[in-house]
């Protein structure tokens, strides 16, 4: 005879038998373990999905994933490593979110690994794998043959005050002035989301001479992408003299961007305009705010309910927010199952957390349960309608 507390302990069987079938089923790509794991990426280059058996995203990438494996258009094997069994592994590689998709040359050390962070379909995976391997786009030549065969003449272009950089023209573009700079890949889907609003800020700003925006191809030329330290794309740099300054990190609409170069044609970085702000809170350290880091991050959501503010100190959304925010914490001093915090994502310790939780834009809040992150706040940002959003989570209890 069934009992109830029977029940909710086969519960997990019944949740995850199906799910774990789904990647059972894939049979073309390689399943790595602790133990082949280092042989294999010694003697192949390998293509990695670690993943969870109960990760949605994952079981949608499941089916990609596998043809991609039965493909076999290139020199690179298509493996899997399913963390729920071997996460000593997966915490070897750094992996905090699932799915997460690297790339890794054979006999080179795992951490020169190139995390995949673009667009999951097969064209983009092997465009990047292409890149990976520096193989050039096998219609180039057929393009350029078709070109002089045709000799059809084509109406001019229009200008653009986009400067697109090369390889010959990088360097003595950037060696003086102020310049804002697109590192991009053609397959990220990020870098295509992004390009008409990087072309209307380049026509916003085509009449200021002191100002240059322009964009150089990373799978073209790579070697100016890495003396950059370009590790994902889009990256967006600021430049002066030749000399990178700082990486932008906030919101990538045309207002924002317009907002950054305005402040930073004024010449102050992020950490003066921060030191600049009229906060009386968070400038004389009297905030009540719980400061959370990248190395702290994980251990103070763990419990209870964390409600978290992701900012940037320049954003003036995020400075509006700021007293409510403060008032917010207060409402909950005390209390053993709430914690109010904040993550400034422009810290260079903070950037690669801000990017595994999705933070897109600033402010962005989310709200955690023991670990867990429950959904994102998009409501009135008023200290009445903050504080019902907390306790309605606080009330809430996980449904068996």
């Amino acid at each position: 005879m069934f009992t109830f507390s029977r029940i909710v302990a086969f519960l997990p069987v019944l949740l995850l038998s199906p799910v774990i079938k789904a990647h059972d089923e894939d049979t073309q790509s390689v399943l790595l373990t602790k133990e082949n794991f280092h042989s294999e990426l010694n003697e192949n280059n390998y293509f990695v999905m670690f993943f969870a058996p109960w990760c949605g995203h994952c079981k949608k990438l499941a089916p990609t994933w596998s043809k991609l494996a039965e493909s076999k258009t290139l020199q690179v094997k298509i493996g899997r490593v399913d963390c729920t069994t071997d996460g000593d592994l997966c915490s070897e590689q750094d992996v905090t979110g699932y799915p997460t998709l690297k790339f890794f040359k054979a006999d080179s050390p795992s951490e020169s690994s190139v995390k995949y962070r673009g667009a999951r379909d097969l064209d983009a995976f092997t465009a990047f794998l292409r890149e990976q391997l520096g193989l050039q786009n096998d219609d180039d030549d057929d393009d350029t043959a078709d070109a002089e065969s045709n000799a059809v003449a084509e109406p001019p272009k229009p200008v653009s005050p986009l400067v697109e950089l090369t390889d010959d023209t990088f360097a003595k573009h950037i060696s003086s002035g102020k310049h804002f700079v697109k590192f991009f890949a053609p397959w990220c889907g990020h870098c295509t989301k992004l390009a008409p609003t990087w072309e209307e800020l380049a026509r916003t700003l085509e009449h200021d001479t002191a100002i240059s925006i322009s964009k150089i191809d990373c799978t073209q030329y790579r070697p100016i992408c890495t003396d950059f330290e370009v590790k994902g794309y889009p990256t967006l740099l600021w430049i002066e003299d030749g000399k990178k300054i700082e990486k932008y990190s906030g919101s990538r609409t045309h207002e924002d961007l317009k907002a950054y170069v305005s402040k930073m044609a004024g010449g102050l970085s992020l950490d003066e305009a921060s030191a600049q702000k009229v906060d009386g809170a968070e400038k004389d350290n009297t905030s009540i705010v719980l400061q959370l880091s990248e190395p702290d991050f994980q251990h103070a959501i763990g419990k209870g309910v964390t409600f978290v503010k992701f900012y940037a100190p320049w954003c003036g959304h995020c400075m509006r927010l700021a007293p409510t925010w403060e008032q917010l914490a207060e409402k909950f001093v005390g209390s053993d199952t709430v914690k109010i915090a904040k993550v400034d994502c422009t810290l260079e310790v903070n950037k690669e957390l801000c990017g595994e939780q999705e933070v897109n834009g600033f402010p962005t809040v989310f709200i955690y349960r023991n670990g867990d992150k429950l959904s994102e706040y998009n409501g009135n940002r008023s200290l009445e309608d903050l504080h019902d959003f907390v306790t309605r989570h606080l009330g809430e209890h996980d449904e068996l």
